[in-house]
């Protein structure tokens, strides 16, 4: 099971702060540094000094990390138009050596695409919208170079593109498809996805949504191997008390990361992964909510992720 190191800046952070967890990951041995893409906090703190751009940060942590890999849990599909998304990524992949993950999602947090000026259209659209931004984006990676681009979409149009520039990676980057829809998420990721991602749910729920992408990809016939993961948030430390202290400083709920998180001792956390390994979860993107604890990521690279095959 791979680990990767998930973080949510719109809760407060600088460049510099996700550099040094990005370094710090990178030092630790965990597979990959995944970062969220929002514009705006959830919490009543105001999230000082304020948002980051996703596709902005993993540039410049593509030039200043090696070896880690650097993703998005994911991008909105409302925030960008897909052509210039496939060069920032191919770009970042360039930069990178070949290191990018394209999480790419509808988008859902209204307040701040008020907040910004971005347009929110309603669900259905959105799937819509997305559906067409994997159609491009892909379609974009895949033409030959020296041969063009065309795309006659209900909302996008693409004509005569050159589709430059490439990704490092062939035949392109890891493209990762997440949620717990029961019919249009499936099938994006059955037609779409590289990893198909579960976020923040119980044992019990991700199992479930797993077999439901399972038969999806069943249905759709499809012949290359989907990665399946879920994101869960982590409070470990080596005493109840540790724990305790990492679970205020980090103010989460604690019955909520108990009943759907990786919460407690190493050990315990090392049994809890271990069910999701056995309901077909491959990688686990772990959510440290505490960017000033960087002892954190040591304890669980060294006392859990080893215990892991």
């Amino acid at each position: 099971m791979r680990m990767t190191v998930f973080i949510e800046p719109q809760f407060g952070a600088t460049y510099d702060d996700q550099l040094r967890i990005a370094r710090r990951a990178q030092e630790c041995g965990y597979d990959a540094f995944f970062r969220s893409d929002h514009y705006l906090t959830m919490r009543a703190d105001g999230g000082l000094p304020g948002p980051t751009d996703a596709w902005v940060t993993l540039a410049g942590l593509a030039r200043e990390t090696s070896g880690i890999r650097l993703g998005t849990m994911v991008t909105s599909a409302t925030f960008r138009l897909p052509g210039p998304l496939a060069i920032s990524a191919a770009q970042v992949d360039q930069m990178s050596g070949g290191r990018v993950e394209l999480g790419l999602g509808a988008g859902w947090f209204l307040a701040e695409h008020e907040a910004y000026g971005i347009p929110f259209p309603p669900l259905g659209e959105r799937f819509d919208r997305l559906t067409e931004q994997l159609e491009i984006i892909t379609g974009m990676w895949a033409t030959p170079v020296g041969e063009t681009f065309a795309y006659d979409g209900r909302h996008y149009q693409v004509t005569g593109s050159p589709a430059l520039p490439k990704p490092a990676q062939r035949p392109a980057p890891t493209i990762i498809v997440g949620g717990t829809g029961a019919r249009r998420t499936p099938a994006l990721a059955a037609r779409f996805a590289d990893e198909f991602n579960v976020p923040f749910r119980t044992l019990a729920e991700t199992t479930e949504v797993f077999g439901r992408v399972e038969a999806a990809v069943e249905a759709a016939g499809r012949a290359t191997p989907l990665v399946f993961s879920a994101a869960q948030t982590i409070i470990c430390g080596r005493t109840d008390a540790e724990v305790r202290r990492r679970a205020e400083a980090a103010q989460v709920d604690v019955d909520d990361v108990r009943e759907r998180g990786l919460y407690g001792t190493p050990a315990e956390i090392v049994d809890r992964l271990g069910e999701f390994a056995r309901a077909g979860a491959q990688r686990v993107h772990l959510q440290f909510l505490d960017l000033d604890d960087p002892d954190h990521l040591d304890l669980v690279a060294a006392e859990v992720v080893t215990q892991l095959d």
